[in-house]
């Protein structure tokens, strides 16, 4: 099953990325189904695909059911282009893909996996510490960080929820961190933020926006340490 699935991903990746020049991308979000380099990709894909499995006939009807819908995805996300936005669409995209992939893989090799697998403690423990490093935390520290809302710290002033997505992603390597018991790349990752702060530090003519930003840094630090230690002791018990 892993071999299987690893041949299907890898001809994905090299088709969708390694070997889709932008220039084919970009003629096919202009003329669409008109373009042939949609249909060049296709080709692409489809002989990379076959290569990975080695031209096995076991797998002619996964190997057709892969390149039909690889096409059928994209031209659809081509008619989509104009309605929705191109993120949306690149990621929908993909997991569309990998979708299909992954029905190929259960057909051939059955997913023998039990419902009961996703309730299992340590699945929710995850699922719990990783929600509460994200989105509760953040709720957290913006009703305790706009107490002390500043001008020269201004949301027009940044990108648009930089800030949150910013702490969400450095809470959540803090917590994997702590999982894995690497406490001395916090201490790396916590130098990188000072110091790519340190530009705004540095332009503040009084003390304000600096305990600002400390209070903002310690504050989401802190919320990943006690939700990481939280969660080696609770795995602690489970097991």
């Amino acid at each position: 099953m892993i071999t299987l699935t690893l041949q299907l991903l890898l001809a994905h990746i090299i088709g969708d990325f390694l070997l889709q020049p932008a220039s084919w991308v970009a003629h096919k979000t202009q003329r669409k189904h008109r373009s042939p380099y949609l249909y060049w990709h296709t080709l692409v894909h489809a002989v990379v695909l076959a290569v990975l499995l080695r031209f096995d006939h076991q797998y002619l009807l996964g190997f057709l059911t892969i390149v039909c819908s690889h096409l059928a995805i994209d031209l659809i996300k081509l008619s989509l282009h104009q309605r929705f936005n191109e993120r949306i669409l690149f990621f929908a995209d993909q997991i569309a893909h990998v979708t299909v992939i992954m029905l190929v893989v259960n057909y051939y090799e059955p997913l023998n996996i039990p419902a009961e697998a996703v309730f299992q403690p340590k699945v929710l423990l995850l699922i719990t510490g990783v929600l509460i490093v994200t989105v509760v935390s953040s709720i957290i520290m913006r009703v305790i960080i706009t107490k002390w809302a500043l001008e020269e710290d201004a949301y027009e002033d940044s990108l648009p929820h930089a800030g949150q997505y910013i702490g969400m992603l450095e809470r959540l390597f803090v917590f994997g961190f702590i999982i894995l018991q690497q406490w001395e790349v916090i201490g790396f990752l916590l130098a990188a933020k000072s110091v790519f702060r340190f530009g705004d530090l540095s332009k503040s003519k009084d003390r304000k926006l600096t305990e600002y930003i400390l209070i903002g840094t310690l504050l989401s630090f802190g919320l990943a340490i006690v939700t990481g230690l939280a969660y080696n002791h609770l795995i602690s018990l489970i097991v």
